[in-house]
């Protein structure tokens, strides 16, 4: 699968990423797949003791409703193609996955400010070390 593939996860730093990735997107005339990484609370923080009633599908009915509430909100009325992913697991590795066969990865960056904002989240330094194509880093304005 060629094009570009970005990072959401319904944060300021991930809709950053994506506007780039969009723009990126129209200039080379590709499609872009936005991919939203959730994953099980128990599988983070076994034995934690979650209620018997708890509903694990609203996690991922939440994932898809932020997905496309930022899709909608960054694209607008885009002509560029827009694929809409939702997968379960940890972010670094189902994004790392998601660019297989990919021109370009996007992910954006939270940072810290200061002299920690010159840091790379563990997402973003996983992708930029173990992805299979080019991955660009986008900052924030609000992140700096």
């Amino acid at each position: 699968m060629a094009g570009i593939v970005v990072g959401v996860d319904g944060s300021d730093e991930s809709r950053e990423a994506f506007r780039w990735a969009l723009e990126e997107a129209r200039l080379r005339k590709t499609t872009l797949r936005a991919v939203y990484a959730w994953q099980d609370p128990y599988a983070v923080a076994p034995g934690y003791g979650f209620p018997e009633d708890f509903d694990f599908t609203a996690l991922r009915t939440g994932a898809e409703e932020r997905l496309s509430a930022t899709v909608a909100e960054v694209a607008g009325e885009s002509d560029v193609t827009i694929e809409e992913v939702i997968a379960e697991g940890p972010a670094a590795s189902i994004l790392v996955e998601a660019a297989e066969g990919a021109d370009l990865l996007v992910v954006g960056s939270r940072g810290h400010g200061g002299f920690t904002g010159l840091l790379l989240g563990s997402v973003s330094q996983q992708c930029a070390h173990h992805a299979p194509c080019p991955v660009v880093i986008v900052r924030s304005p609000h992140s700096a």
